[in-house]
């Protein structure tokens, strides 16, 4: 499937496209536009889009991407919840302080973007930051 959202990727730019490969769609395509160029492209190429104006899949009541989506696909792993919480404080700039984790991962977006301007290549990159994270997650979760 393809799956579209705005270019010039961030926390929740990164932490979608990890879940839907990882969780979702091991086989997901993604693409990158400009935000106001989303709708049309997703409608000329049937790409479901994420984490952009308008999309289901995004920021809606108090939710960022990253937890529309798990909740749009029924993902109720704790380890999951636990790295969606770290993901929202990162991404919704109010809630930043709300997990001690997020200030980190909101700096490690930022070097990322810094370093690998392609959104593709920062991906690439930064999915090794998510999976140690999932497993981090995974053991407090295990730890209670």
């Amino acid at each position: 499937m393809k799956w579209i959202t705005r270019s010039h990727v961030h926390v929740d730019r990164v932490a979608c496209p990890w879940l839907i490969l990882r969780f979702i769609d091991n086989e997901a395509e993604f693409l990158f536009v400009p935000s106001s160029q989303v709708k049309k492209v997703a409608a000329e190429t049937g790409a479901i889009p994420f984490d952009a104006p308008e999309a289901e899949l995004s920021h809606h009541e108090g939710r960022c991407s990253f937890e529309s989506i798990m909740l749009k696909y029924e993902l109720k792993d704790p380890a999951l919840a636990r790295l969606a919480k770290i993901v929202h404080c990162a991404d919704v700039t109010p809630d930043i302080d709300k997990d001690p984790v997020a200030r980190g991962l909101e700096a490690v977006a930022v070097g990322y973007g810094l370093r690998f301007p392609d959104d593709e290549e920062n991906l690439a990159h930064q999915f090794e930051v998510y999976d140690a994270l999932y497993a981090w997650c995974r053991l407090q979760v295990a730890k209670g």
